[in-house]
């Protein structure tokens, strides 16, 4: 049955892969250039006087929402919170998610006000702890993290100091390792906690992660959002692309996009892609990207759509930029976000269908963008995360 299956998606990527537009794979390195020649000369773009008298509302809703949502948080924790956190960062190129995650994390602690250090993938943990002193440390509960960390290390910088350690509470279900036995080696090595960017209501009632519980662990959540301090609307472009998508290729992808990539001229980037040659992440590149999409296209994962437990961040992400979002209907979505705010397919077919609706009615696209950017900015920010942890940990204390 593997092998079946297997072959079934060897032979859909080979049928993409045959139908994808020539323009769109001719034009991606094109994108990629003027997308980094624009951020060069970023004060076109990105000042108050530029975007707030554009004549895109989406560019100037935005911009509004932004400063606000920033002056909310900034230094909001200056000379309250004695916290210093520190955050263990893979490399991008070993997870580009998990990068974005803990970078969007750390860098949204920093502008709040509280001190936070990124513990390198390659770094050394007794130095980084002595020159750091932090008092919060976050890691993740996968042999990747866990054995670039020195325990010992951290064992005797506990003895000495308070020092909280979390893990991010994953399951077996996700292709992890058996849950008791990585509940015992918390135990031995001086865990304190865990955390985790799904659901709150979906970690409480999935019996797989009954153990963390039982086990008396307290737990964080931290769901996903959307980083304001690199995806926001700018101005100065022409929505000339068809559609934008920047995820690493899954054969979901492929499943709701074969009928829209023949026809239409967009930008398709990520790990795995046939065309995407030496991928490299990039945050502030990217909005230059969404700048120029007509519509964001987004697919989940499959457990994303049985389970109501989160939605990338590319939803967020899109919403931030204001983006018309094209989405299939992972079943935490109405939670979220209302259904003025996106616009969502059921199946691939109506994908399509409501691909080519969308570009007829940009009109209609357009409310959606701002609706998205509203409800995103309201709630659904990196700087409200960041926020929520330092309330979650002062309850620990």
């Amino acid at each position: 049955m593997k092998r079946r299956e297997k072959w079934r998606q060897s032979w859909d990527k080979l049928i993409f892969n045959a139908t994808l537009s020539k323009q769109t794979v001719a034009g991606h390195d094109a994108v990629l250039a003027a997308a980094e020649a624009a951020l060069v000369d970023r004060q076109l773009h990105e000042t108050d006087e530029v975007c707030l008298n554009s004549n895109d509302p989406v560019v100037r809703q935005g911009w509004a929402l932004k400063k606000e949502v920033e002056q909310l948080f900034h230094g909001k924790y200056t000379g309250r919170s004695t916290e210093r956190i520190l955050i263990h960062v893979p490399a991008p190129n070993h997870s580009p998610a998990g990068y974005s995650l803990f970078t969007n994390l750390a860098e949204s602690l920093k502008f709040i006000g509280v001190p936070t250090c990124i513990f390198d993938w390659h770094g050394d943990t007794k130095k980084i702890l002595a020159d750091f002193q932090p008092t919060v440390l976050l890691t993740s509960d996968h042999a990747n993290y866990l054995n670039r960390i020195d325990w010992v290390e951290v064992a005797a910088y506990q003895r000495a100091q308070c020092l909280l350690v979390g893990l991010t509470a994953s399951i077996e279900a996700y292709e992890n390792t058996p849950l008791p036995e990585r509940l015992a080696w918390a135990t031995q090595h001086g865990v304190n906690f865990y955390y985790t960017f799904r659901d709150e209501a979906y970690v409480t009632t999935r019996k797989d992660y009954r153990p963390f519980f039982d086990a008396a662990y307290p737990m964080l959540y931290l769901p996903f959002s959307a980083n304001i301090l690199h995806y926001y609307p700018i101005a100065g472009f022409e929505r000339d692309l068809d559609f934008a998508i920047m995820a690493t290729r899954k054969s979901e992808h492929m499943a709701y996009m074969k009928n829209i990539v023949p026809e239409y001229v967009g930008f398709i980037d990520g790990p795995g892609w046939k065309h995407v040659h030496n991928f490299e992440f990039n945050r502030e590149r990217d909005r230059y990207i969404y700048a120029r999409a007509r519509i964001g296209l987004n697919v989940h994962l499959p457990e994303q759509l049985e389970w109501a437990c989160e939605v990338n961040e590319r939803t967020y992400q899109l919403a931030a930029c204001g983006v018309p979002q094209l989405i299939d209907h992972p079943k935490l979505l109405d939670k979220l976000f209302s259904q003025d705010a996106v616009f969502v397919a059921e199946d691939t077919r109506k994908y399509g269908q409501i691909f080519k609706w969308l570009l007829q009615h940009p009109e209609q696209a357009e409310q959606g963008a701002l609706q998205a950017q509203k409800e995103v900015f309201a709630r659904h920010t990196t700087l409200h995360r960041a926020d929520m942890l330092l309330h979650q940990l002062s309850l620990l204390s």
